[in-house]
């Protein structure tokens, strides 16, 4: 035990075939091995270049054929009738013992058809737009504003010397408030 060591040695011992006959290659192996300008990394990069137009051409083809699909179930879907099939019992049975809010809300789903949800949103992003209009603003409230930043802007250290400036801009502020609650309430 012990005796030997338990790690190899470091003397790596090299085996070196030597053949009985001399190997030869053709002289136009040799010389389009020699001509040969394509590194592994070049083919490698050409190989990943292959790879990556295939994949592009693949993803682009799938692309096609799912907004082709898209497009023809839209238009099914779109131009299909909206004939109400007839209620089953069950249906039946559940509209007479329903409330009569929950028979008009029934209603108004099946009324709803692809075309009408379109204009509905339409109609909605019109309104939200006209809301989105902003007012000027008032320019005695942005003199105010401006005071305040360039008092404190002068009294960096000392932010507290601007408290004149800060309650004429809260005034305006105020006052800004009061019209527009006003304007709302009416």
């Amino acid at each position: 035990m012990g005796a030997d060591n338990s790690k190899p040695s470091s003397d790596v011992k090299q085996h070196v075939f030597a053949p009985d006959h001399p190997v030869r290659f053709s002289n136009g192996l040799v010389d389009s091995i020699q001509k040969n300008t394509f590194t592994d990394s070049a083919r490698s990069k050409a190989q990943e270049l292959q790879y990556q137009e295939r994949l592009t051409a693949e993803l682009e083809k799938l692309r096609q054929q799912e907004s082709e699909n898209f497009s023809k179930f839209s238009e099914t879907l779109s131009s299909e009738s909206s004939e109400p099939s007839e209620p089953s019992l069950v249906e039946k049975i559940t509209d007479a013992t329903s409330s009569q809010s929950t028979l008009a809300e029934k209603q108004r789903q099946k009324d709803m058809s692809r075309d009408s949800v379109t204009k509905e949103i339409e109609n909605l992003k019109a309104k939200l737009e006209k809301r989105k209009k902003l007012e000027q603003v008032d320019q005695d409230l942005s003199k105010a504003k401006e005071a305040v930043v360039a008092c404190l802007r002068t009294n960096d250290r000392r932010p507290l010397d601007c408290w004149k400036e800060v309650e004429i801009f809260k005034k305006e502020v105020g006052r800004l408030e009061k019209e527009f609650v006003e304007r709302t309430i009416r």
